[in-house]
């Protein structure tokens, strides 16, 4: 842009709609009631109705950014909402801003049986995967949206293994891109099995996401909330709104407040080191970045882990909702509950040769997907009847 050029404001739609759904069509009778709340609650300094008025139509249309703690205080009290709703600032177009780099790596997971993963294997040409951390099967498969790899593992699970290079210029848009995508990469993935060998719950299919940032868009002292936030991309959505244009701004300013709060939450676990790599997990996912690649982790190890991790995930799923049907659990007898203790021991204990940076990230996926207490209940639920 020249500079010339007249300066390109973004409105805060999200006030302008605050506003208007409870009522308040004109500024001036917003303002009444932000004065009024101001004088409720004993804000001593709380502005006149006229500067109220005027500092709403500033902020409104994207003039300045909410940074007064006044203001900030005021509409949070009138709209019964959190700072975060409400405030942050966009930086400029979405020509201007800078773009980040990655791949992402989505694990769609079914369970399909014993049965149905010998005929999955003989059917699509799987071979013997390497470099795993347990027996397993793979073979490359034709997907619309980027590379594939299908995993079989011998007790019944499936996994495609999908990799997507994205450049997007907010995490907001990662978040609303992903919201979308699971839902078509989850019905490809039944449909693909469908044919052969079905997975033994619809319901139960998933996608579980992890990503490799290699070009980040965040200056350093951001770099850790931006990939703590991108670890738990769903907090920047609406529950239950549609992915429209309102709600992706809406979404970038959250983005923006929470980077500027240098974003935390209890379900993230750190799994970095300095100057090397950041790295986090959580529930919803994983994410890292190499910081220097010849000593940090690499992106096959981190997709061997999350294979195994999920692997294990869906077979346990898949033993507990029999239990949960008031079903004893039929399962091969040689995939009892020996192989899953064995399962058990090669996820938790350290390899001799394993550094410490992929145990860290081994620990951080493990405690995160909270795979531990299911595993060791499906250990149990299967001794108890005698399976394996």
């Amino acid at each position: 842009m020249s500079a010339d050029a007249p300066r390109q404001f973004k409105p805060n739609l999200v006030l302008v709609n605050r506003r208007k759904a409870v009522g308040w069509e004109s500024r001036k009778r917003a303002a009444r009631e932000l004065h009024r709340v101001g004088q409720q609650h004993g804000i001593r300094e709380t502005p006149t109705v006229e500067a109220i008025e005027k500092a709403m139509y500033r902020h409104e249309t994207g003039r300045v950014s909410v940074t007064d703690p006044i203001y900030r205080q005021l509409y949070c009290l009138a709209y019964d909402a959190k700072p975060h709703d409400l405030f942050g600032e966009l930086t400029g177009s979405a020509e201007e801003r800078p773009y980040f780099t990655a791949r992402s790596h989505k694990f769609l997971t079914a369970f399909v049986g014993a049965e149905g993963a010998a005929l999955l294997r003989e059917t699509t040409g799987c071979t013997p995967a390497e470099g795993q951390l347990h027996t397993c099967y793979s073979t490359p498969v034709e997907h619309p949206e980027g590379d594939c790899t299908l995993y079989v593992w011998p007790c019944g699970s499936a996994i495609f293994h999908l990799v997507e290079h994205i450049e997007l210029s907010t995490i907001a848009a990662l978040a609303a891109w992903r919201e979308v995508s699971y839902g078509d990469n989850i019905k490809w993935t039944s449909d693909y099995l469908a044919p052969v060998a079905p997975a033994e719950d619809q319901s139960a299919v998933y996608v579980l996401g992890a990503h490799w940032v290699t070009e980040p868009a965040w200056p350093a002292e951001l770099l850790d909330a931006a990939l703590r936030i991108m670890s738990t991309p769903k907090v920047l959505l609406h529950r239950d709104r549609a992915l429209d244009d309102e709600h992706l701004a809406h979404a970038e300013m959250v983005e923006h407040s929470l980077l500027s709060e240098a974003y935390g939450h209890a379900g993230i676990e750190s799994f970095g080191v300095p100057g090397i790599s950041v790295g986090y997990a959580s529930w919803s996912g994983v994410v890292y970045h190499p910081i220097s690649a010849e000593r940090s982790l690499t992106e096959a190890e981190m997709v061997a882990c999350e294979l195994a991790v999920q692997a294990m995930w869906a077979y346990s799923d898949a033993i507990a909702r029999q239990v949960e049907q008031g079903r004893s659990p039929q399962v091969s007898p040689e995939y009892g509950w020996r192989y899953l203790r064995g399962m058990r021991s090669r996820l938790t204990v350290s390899r001799l040769r394993e550094t410490g940076q992929h145990q860290a990230m081994r620990r951080a996926i493990l405690r995160t997907s909270d795979l531990m207490p299911a595993l060791d209940q499906a250990i149990e639920t299967l001794r108890d009847t005698d399976r394996g």
